[in-house]
């Protein structure tokens, strides 16, 4: 067992591997240690990633009509949540939108379509979309998830231009019965580790405030790490109304950052993403979040809508982080950030959350 935070953070640099005992003991530290925590994390989040914050941008190639019963999501069978709804966009559609956020300052452009998986015919859909990207902004990286991979497919999008694929582990393999009965834990495993066979860079991580226990987030979090993923997205819980989630309340601040520190300690030179949920559960401490993520995704997300993608760039600067590719801005006149009262770490509904009615499958502007 360490001693403190410091030390622990010494032993992840020399390449000590973390143990359940170490990890339980970072997720249930207490908030008098948070910025303890958060200092330790962030040598090795600067060790690995320096200053810099790799930029995410989200297209919805395909939004809700899912098959599936993942209790979590707005896009599922049943699911009840005034979301958009639509089948493929087109090309055109998805290059217009994955070049809003290129230009905005993303470096990779996550393809998404909701479904079990995707059919051959969908993987030449989605080569061809790659493709004319690839040909236009040749620097960009492309991240696909579409689903449970089949034979043969993962193979097809990486000779396509693909250069990563995801696909979310979400919890452990114990609590996964509980959020889905339609497929298996194991249907996510073995995808990723086709991807990641074919030469795919492996992105895969969590959702929670699901109700897990601390042993089932360390449980999802060593799975991750036994897995390899290159990339860990950790996403907060967005209850929407209409789904069996819908209410479910049980993250603060302080409790997102221990979760991200946990996964920082355990993975120490992975890219840990704050993805969806960050604005309503981080809330005011997003800054300080970013000391131990070093990525996250700018604008909207699948089915809701983020915070303005200026307002993520702005707070990037204004935490003293630069976005990954972009020139460094020497401009000293620029305003200092301003402080914040850090709301109460009582659990309740954060910032409102809004269904995305701008970008893919609509005639308005993306948010970026």
């Amino acid at each position: 067992m360490f001693n403190n935070f410091q030390a622990l953070a010494d032993r992840q640099l020399s390449g000590a591997t973390l143990t359940r005992q170490d990890a339980l003991a970072v997720l249930t530290s207490s908030d008098d240690m948070m910025l303890d925590l958060v200092a330790a994390a962030a040598r090795l989040r600067r060790a690995h990633f320096a200053n810099t914050v790799k930029v995410n941008y989200l297209v919805n190639l395909k939004s809700g009509l899912c098959p599936e019963d993942c209790t979590y999501c707005s896009q599922r069978l049943g699911s009840a949540a005034q979301i958009l709804k639509y089948t493929w966009i087109k090309p055109e559609e998805a290059l217009a939108q994955a070049t809003t956020g290129i230009k905005a300052g993303a470096s990779r452009v996550c393809l998404v379509a909701s479904g079990k998986g995707p059919t051959d015919r969908d993987v030449d859909r989605v080569a061809g979309m790659v493709e004319g990207l690839k040909e236009q902004h040749p620097g960009v990286e492309v991240c696909a998830c579409l689903g449970i991979l089949k034979e043969g497919q993962a193979e097809k999008l990486k000779a396509c231009g693909v250069d990563a694929y995801n696909h979310n582990l979400n919890t452990s393999e114990e609590m996964y019965k509980e959020i889905c009965s339609t497929h298996e834990f194991a249907d996510r495993v073995r995808t990723v580790e086709h991807a990641k066979a074919a030469g795919l860079s492996p992105c895969s991580g969590l959702i929670v405030g699901m109700g897990e226990s601390d042993e089932d987030l360390i449980d999802a979090i060593f799975a991750l790490r036994d897995l390899g993923s290159d990339s860990i997205p950790v996403n907060f819980l967005m209850p929407f109304e209409g789904t069996p989630l819908e209410g479910t309340w049980l993250l603060t601040p302080a409790r997102c950052l221990r979760i991200l520190a946990t996964v920082r300690f355990a993975c120490p030179d992975v890219e840990i993403r704050m993805a969806g949920g960050r604005e309503m559960h981080l809330r005011t401490l997003q800054p300080l979040a970013l000391n131990i993520a070093n990525s996250l995704f700018l604008g909207d997300y699948l089915t809701s809508e983020g915070q303005p993608g200026q307002d993520d760039l702005a707070m990037i600067a204004d935490a003293g982080f630069t976005v990954l590719g972009s020139q460094p801005d020497n401009d000293s006149s620029a305003p200092a950030a301003t402080s914040h009262d850090m709301p109460d770490a009582e659990t309740r509904p954060g910032a409102p959350l809004t269904i995305r009615r701008r970008g893919a499958g609509t005639e308005f502007a993306a948010n970026a």
